[in-house]
């Protein structure tokens, strides 16, 4: 082939290349291993990072405990805060924003949409009321309740906020928490007395809390009220710290039936956190 053809066919072959590059789509966000989109894992992962460490970090932090370079951390943060799912502060470190507030309530309503058969097989096999709380901020909050058939029954608005040093559910939320958190957060709150029997001193608190590790459960005895009993335990590995619980009259909520509710308390609570670790709602 003589030169000059020989550079004609090479231009013309750079020109289809280049028309062809040109006219193909935009290639899609690499699939991450779950088959999921990666950026998107990523982002999501950076948000629980971020809440894991208070709700405030630096990019650098962030780099360190995700094992992903600044660069990437820098562009899914900057896409994050357009969402307004987290805001730069002025001293130039990332928080979470506000938009995220109506998701986590939503979700929580749902949390306790979810609960409701669970505590209903805990009302079928006691007899008692049985509830699911939150911890949220320095409160408790209940998010789902079941009632007992009895007509002597204890009954917890949803949506109820308590301290949590005078509930089972309470201790069993803080009974992981380190005790100068704990120490703080019962300096904000105070440690009023509901009835004679609730603790109203930080060392006893903690102690309390020393017992609910050891034996895997948590008691409420008059403490919130007088007359009323409750067992609570925590659900393992849940999105958030949650809690379950049943609540009666003293008279029936005994030493010798906590000895058989603990039992069926941890079994049920394991079986939620199975379901709310399922890509599907509980019971599908």
């Amino acid at each position: 082939m003589p030169p000059s053809a020989e550079r004609k066919s090479t231009a013309e072959a750079t020109q289809a290349h280049a028309a062809t590059a040109q006219a193909a789509p935009p290639t899609p966000a690499a699939p991450a291993a779950s088959g999921g989109v990666q950026s998107l894992e990523r982002a999501f992962d950076l948000l629980e990072r971020m809440a894991d460490a208070g709700g405030e970090v630096g990019l650098s932090e962030l780099s360190g405990t995700s094992g992903l370079p600044l660069p990437t951390i820098h562009r899914l943060m900057r896409t994050l805060v357009s969402c307004g799912y987290v805001r730069q502060q002025p001293n130039r470190r990332y928080a979470l924003g506000p938009r995220l507030i109506r998701l986590g309530e939503s979700a929580s309503r749902l949390l306790g949409t979810w609960a409701r058969p669970y505590l209903a097989r805990l009302v079928e096999e006691t007899g008692e009321t049985a509830n699911m709380a939150l911890l949220d901020g320095d409160e408790v909050v209940y998010v789902a309740q079941v009632p007992s058939r009895h007509s002597m029954r204890m009954f917890t608005e949803v949506g109820r906020r308590v301290l949590p040093h005078s509930t089972g559910v309470g201790k069993v939320l803080l009974a992981h928490t380190p005790d100068e958190q704990v120490r703080a957060l019962l300096a904000r709150t105070g440690m009023p007395a509901a009835t004679e029997k609730t603790i109203t001193t930080p060392d006893g608190f903690l102690e309390a809390l020393e017992q609910v590790r050891a034996s895997g459960y948590a008691t409420d005895d008059n403490e919130q009220e007088i007359g009323v009993r409750c067992i609570a335990v925590s659900v393992p590995d849940s999105p958030t710290a949650a809690a379950l619980s049943i609540s009666g009259p003293a008279g029936r909520v005994t030493d010798a039936a906590t000895d058989k509710f603990v039992p069926l308390l941890h079994e049920v609570a394991v079986d939620l956190s199975a379901a709310l670790a399922s890509s599907g709602a509980p019971g599908q």
